[in-house]
């Protein structure tokens, strides 16, 4: 009941965005640790979405904020950002926008333009930038939380799910999804040490249990340490997106303009 009501609320929120910024929201999903599939019982929602304004907006010399953000409340942490900037970090593969296109929760897709992105998002991927930017991210949550014999457990998370998001590019080629639990299963032996801690860990999250400090998990961490030495050493060497899809997203971006204004 509790999540039918978030839901019903970030609803309203991205009713009343619209209306106050004379926009359309064309896709919104959520984007953070309730999408991943590790959330605590205080997580906040973190709702991400795309827009469009106005035909007229576009056409001006001035160069104007493109993004609209909300500052955090309750639960809610929502922001987004206008079409035209999205498909130019789109054509970069970039990998936050490519994983909102597949977010397993979604709270509004009233238009075709999610739909046309997540076709073309093979074309758009580019196995070095996405690795680097999953690497880079366990790199830092590493070195901030999870040095010395004390680490603050739960960040845990926030260094495996990059770490098997770069092991899932090295194997499929391919962006990762955003599941925890499928880069799990799909990447780890079944009746593994490693396997098995990282499960204990996950139920006594989703259990609402406060992870904080506690003695560092061996196994997980020597995981942590052999992979990122491992990618730091590899992803150098993986191709970039050498596809050109300049045309298809000029087109797509005025097709949805017609789409979602007329004319």
């Amino acid at each position: 009941m509790e999540i039918l009501n978030h839901h019903r609320q970030i609803l309203e929120e991205l009713k009343k965005i619209e209306k106050e910024e004379q926009v359309r929201i064309l896709y919104a999903c959520e984007s953070g640790s309730r999408a991943w599939g590790f959330p605590s019982k205080d997580s906040d929602y973190d709702v991400r979405f795309l827009y469009v304004r106005r035909i007229e907006w576009y056409l001006s010399i001035f160069e104007k904020r493109d993004v609209i953000e909300r500052p955090i409340h309750g639960m809610l942490d929502i922001n987004g950002w206008d079409l035209r900037k999205a498909l130019n970090l789109f054509r970069k593969s970039n990998p936050p926008l490519l994983e909102w296109l597949q977010s397993p929760i979604q709270y509004d897709e009233n238009y075709s333009v999610a739909g046309q992105l997540r076709q073309l998002s093979s074309s758009a991927f580019s196995p070095k930038s996405c690795m680097y930017h999953y690497l880079n991210m366990a790199k830092g949550n590493f070195r901030e939380y999870l040095q010395g014999d004390l680490v603050k457990i739960k960040k845990y998370f926030y260094v495996l799910r990059p770490i098997l998001g770069c092991m899932w590019i090295e194997e499929k080629n391919t962006m990762p999804p955003m599941e925890f639990a499928q880069l799990v299963e799909e990447l780890l032996p079944a009746n593994s040490e490693l396997r098995s801690e990282i499960a204990q860990l996950l139920e006594r999250k989703k259990s609402g249990e406060e992870l904080d400090l506690e003695p560092k998990i061996a196994v997980i961490h020597d995981f942590i340490h052999e992979k990122i030495g491992h990618f730091e050493r590899t992803a150098k060497m993986l191709p970039v997106a050498d596809r050109n899809l300049d045309r298809q997203l000029d087109e797509l971006f005025r097709a949805a303009l017609t789409e979602v204004w007329g004319g």
